[in-house]
């Protein structure tokens, strides 16, 4: 009847009491607790709207959609072929019309179709075939065909990932352009600019000949699983695979196709053989007691190891692979605790795994959500977002994320401003422990930071501007621009990631209701970099303090003085930590800072409301990227880097970074001057710029501008907009797309221990729905054009601008923010 498998049966008829009066019942409810020993629920209900509805809602919050339920309809009306669906909840619904079920002795019933439905899932189950999904669009990513040069990009997108190791999306056999990859965060090899994440053994390979022709791939968001279906009249191949939510390093996949074209092959293999990457890697394998192993390992200690083991099935036209597997951070082979995880996996089953997955899932998707009912593609890529946040930062011991997270090789793993400034505020939202984790791998390596800044003659701790296992710098001296080999100069110059680290720790303390964690654990974070801008600052005749010779966030730029972004995060650093009080430092150096801090100059002209880039930069060519080319423009390429270093274009959002990040350190109304004449001028050539800038933009209360750069955000990588999404996936944009949605539209902010509440939407939005995490709270907000709705688990202040705060509790009507009002 139906080639799917479902995860919950609903029958609805007419008179359940009567139903479950007839002699046939007997037959239902044997089959009834069968399901139920494999997980499938089966329930008889009233044919009425309601009830339907309540019993979806509550199979969602397990992580089953509609589109995996089978509504088996023995109604009366269900003989009519237009019967018109049961409520709007029930129109995903696997639907199959058996025919009525309490029908008199002399008309036709619906029991044998019912019957015979139910012991077709019970086959479904018994042969192992491969669990299906439900293909809402709100919540999947699609991929059809097998074109095998977007393979890479492919990849990356379908990535999925927890407790710090992530499996890119590769297809299960080998070809051309595939490149299967596990990687684990804060796992490296190599020295310095060549050290670079280190690629764990592979779990999913399988032999498939021949591949399949045509093909639909679907990673879906709400459970957290990457699924494949062979397409055509001959399609025989599906499969199903998911990075474990529950436990942590686990992993699982089923397969399932003919004999002759499936077999499993080995369990494990060792990652693609690179000369250059594997120098000082050693690598091993073999079989004992039953499973597979594998192990990758750096000089120095560092290495993947991973054990699985599979079971194959095989019934008539169909052979089904179950596969398990195990990772953990070890360099020395099996540890007898990966093994015992991947026992107990196995001894559970993959059903059994996959039901714990799919409703851990439900359950993060509960606490952190958006819904803008206008916009579903909006609303898909923010999830998007949001899911690939969770597969890159999901430790809580300490966490290393990259700029392209675990989802693939860029820019070697390494650990940029990306982590603290982008993803950080979007982490915090969704998961405070995630978001510590972030700051304790700052933490760990402020010996390294203090060993740099005394290395340059400064006192206290200068972060690198790439970083890696130690802490030390590994950004490269050299590389690439459009063919062109030219120096690389940020990691000497580009000095604001030391404030941006500090940043991060206050803003992940401030928003998530913790700041004794400023005058505790992460104190030295905000004195030592404060320390270190002391001895940086320059001060002249005139008592004014310089900082020269940085690069601020706009790297068009290079070997500039008193970039307003550098000064004004140092200003900030320096007055953050002297109002630490004593626990900080004595007296005299706070004031010192305080003083400091006074005399940085800004670059601010009162006359215009804005704030010159760097000294010198009104003098430069004016030109505007706007006039060249839409974004994103890599205008050094297009232009060279001479002639852009020479003009007014810049990277991505610069002065504009202090009005998202310290607004309370920039002059009151100088953000709508500021956008105004740096917007132009910008080219978003960094995947970073485009998010924040849309957030700016609402902020400003320029809705629909902004939504025009949210919807270029969401481009980057859903459609691989910049050529490079098949190196993995720009996380900074996925934090920025959250904190543009969350920020931005929804207006939210914490200020002095109380949730701020400003929103902006745009035309096209007439309602916005944000779920999140702030000030201890799991907060929801529906906001709509004259109204904000807020709902809490417990006491929250919340300010709305123009009004005074209320003490929130439970759920909340307030009036939309005043015009104008602070």
């Amino acid at each position: 009847m139906l080639d799917r498998t479902a995860e919950a049966v609903i029958v609805v008829t007419d008179d359940p009491d009567r139903l479950a009066a007839r002699p046939e019942a007997d037959g239902l409810r044997r089959r009834a607790a069968e399901l139920a020993a494999v997980r499938v629920e089966v329930r008889v209900l009233p044919a009425a709207d309601r009830p339907v509805a309540h019993a979806l809602k509550r199979l969602a919050r397990r992580g089953i959609g509609p589109g995996l339920v089978l509504l088996l309809r023995g109604d009366s009306g269900s003989a009519d072929a237009d019967a018109a669906p049961l409520g709007p909840a029930a129109r995903r619904t696997l639907t199959v019309a058996v025919g009525p079920l309490t029908a008199g002795p002399a008309e036709p019933s619906g029991w044998p179709g019912l019957l015979a439905a139910l012991d077709e899932q019970l086959i479904r189950r018994r042969d192992r075939r491969v669990p299906a999904v439900d293909e809402d669009p709100a919540w999947t990513l699609r991929e059809t065909g097998t074109d095998r040069h977007r393979r890479r990009v492919t990849e990356s997108l379908f990535t999925l990932g927890a407790g710090g190791f992530a499996t890119r999306g590769a297809v299960e056999e080998d070809g051309p352009g595939t490149v299967p990859m596990t990687l684990a965060d804060g796992v490296y090899t190599g020295e310095g600019p060549a050290e670079h994440l280190l690629p764990g053994p592979c779990w999913t390979a399988l032999e498939l000949h021949p591949p399949p022709t045509e093909e639909v791939r679907i990673l879906d968001l709400r459970t957290g699983v990457l699924y494949r279906r062979e397409c055509g009249p001959d399609a025989t191949v599906r499969t199903l695979r998911l990075v474990d939510l529950t436990r942590p390093g686990v992993a699982a996949a089923r397969a399932e196709g003919p004999p002759g074209r499936l077999a499993p092959g080995p369990a494990l293999c060792l990652p693609a053989a690179d000369p250059a990457a594997a120098e000082g890697v050693a690598a091993g394998s073999g079989v004992a007691d039953g499973y597979h192993w594998a192990r990758v390992a750096a000089r120095g200690g560092q290495g993947i190891t991973a054990v699985a083991a599979q079971q194959c099935h095989t019934g008539g036209t169909r052979h089904v692979v179950d596969r398990f597997a195990v990772y953990a951070r070890e360099a020395d082979g099996p540890s007898p605790a990966a093994v015992a995880a991947l026992r107990a996996a196995q001894a559970d089953g993959f059903e059994h795994l996959l039901a714990e997955h799919r409703a851990a899932w439900a359950r993060r998707w509960r606490r952190v959500d958006v819904r803008i009912p206008d916009d579903p593609e909006a609303q898909r890529g923010v999830r998007f977002a949001l899911f690939q946040l969770w597969c890159a930062a999901g430790r809580h011991d300490e966490a290393a994320v990259g700029a392209r997270g675990i989802s693939g090789t860029g820019y070697a793993g390494h650990v940029f401003w990306d982590a603290d400034v982008f993803v950080l505020p979007a982490v915090v939202s969704m998961d405070p422990g995630a978001a510590d984790a972030m700051v304790r791998y700052r933490l760990h390596r402020l010996d390294a930071a203090r060993a740099a800044a005394a290395q340059c003659g400064r006192r206290g701790a200068r972060f690198p501007w790439e970083s890696a296992s130690s802490g030390r710098d590994v950004t490269p001296r050299s590389g690439y621009i459009g063919g062109e080999l030219v120096p690389i100069r940020t990691g000497e110059l580009e000095e604001h990631i030391t404030a941006d680290v500090a940043w991060a720790a206050v803003h992940a303390a401030t928003w998530s209701g913790r700041p004794d964690l400023l005058t505790g654990a992460w104190r030295p974070l905000l004195v030592e970099t404060a320390r270190y801008w002391a001895s940086r600052v320059r001060t002249d005749g005139a008592g004014r303090a310089h900082i020269d010779k940085v690069i601020g966030p706009d790297e068009y730029h290079e070997d500039v003085d008193d970039s307003a972004y550098t000064n004004v995060m140092a200003r900030w650093n320096l007055r953050t930590a002297a109002a630490l009080g004593p626990a900080a430092a004595g007296d005299a150096e706070r004031a010192a800072w305080s003083d400091l801090a006074d005399r940085l100059v800004d670059g601010y002209d009162p006359a215009t409301g804005r704030y010159e880039q760097f000294a010198g930069y009104g003098a430069l060519e004016p030109l505007r990227a706007i006039d060249l080319a839409p974004p994103p423009l890599a205008a050094d390429v297009l232009l060279g880097r001479d002639r852009v270093a020479g003009s007014q274009v810049i990277k991505q959002a610069d002065v504009l970074m202090l009005h998202h990040l310290v607004p309370q350190e920039t002059a009151p109304g100088s953000l709508g001057p500021n956008l105004d004449f740096y917007g132009p001028r910008t080219s978003h050539g960094s995947s970073l710029s485009p998010a924040i800038s849309a957030a700016l933009l609402a902020r400003d209360r320029r809705p629909d501008a902004a939504l025009a750069l949210l919807r270029l955000a969401l481009r980057l990588d859903l459609e691989d907009a910049t050529g490079t999404s098949g190196a993995g996936l720009h996380v900074a944009t996925m934090g920025g797309l959250w904190q543009a949605v969350l920020l931005g539209f929804a207006g939210v902010r914490v200020e002095s221990g109380a949730m701020r509440v400003d929103p902006c939407l745009p035309d096209a939005w007439g309602a916005l729905e944000v779920r999140f995490r702030c000030l201890r709270r799991h907060v929801r907000l529906r906001l709509a054009r004259d109204a904000i709705e807020i709902r809490t688990d417990g006491p929250l202040r919340v300010r709305v601008p123009g009004h005074p705060p209320v003490l929130v509790r439970g759920t909340a009507r307030l009036p939309a923010a005043r015009e104008g009002a602070p």
